[in-house]
């Protein structure tokens, strides 16, 4: 099992940069695809960046594409969002996930294929 725990959030003026954390336990978390998805009140889950085990990003949506990197280290057990050039629109509580099992990709990003949550942390983007 996997427990998360979300760190990095805050309020940023729209153009500017957090980095978020993600923080595992576990001696599998390395085998592990990680993704970070975010949700505003009463919207869907949406999800926003994937990296698999070996630490190459698999799969951003659209409206993070040139700005959000995905990144993580093992060695620390960490997975990171590099949020760069925030708007508004970004504002969300963020969250990073597993899936299931170890080396197991997920395609397309459905909140349902992953198993394991954090509890979110707060990105606030002003305009």
């Amino acid at each position: 099992q996997v427990q998360l725990v979300e760190s990095g959030g805050g309020l940023v003026q729209a153009g500017g940069s957090l980095r978020l954390s993600c923080a595992a336990s576990g001696r599998t978390f390395s085998r592990y695809c990680v993704a970070w998805f975010r949700q505003n009140p009463g919207k869907e889950r949406e999800f926003v960046a994937s990296i698999d085990w070996s630490g190459v990003p698999r799969e951003y949506v659209d409206s993070v594409k040139g700005r959000f990197t995905i990144s993580r280290d093992n060695a620390k057990n960490m997975v990171y969002l590099q949020m760069n050039s925030l708007k508004p629109e970004d504002t969300a509580v963020y969250y990073c996930a597993t899936p299931p099992r170890t080396y197991y990709v997920v395609y397309g990003g459905a909140p349902s294929e992953y198993s394991y949550w954090g509890q979110g942390t707060q990105v606030t983007v002003s305009s």
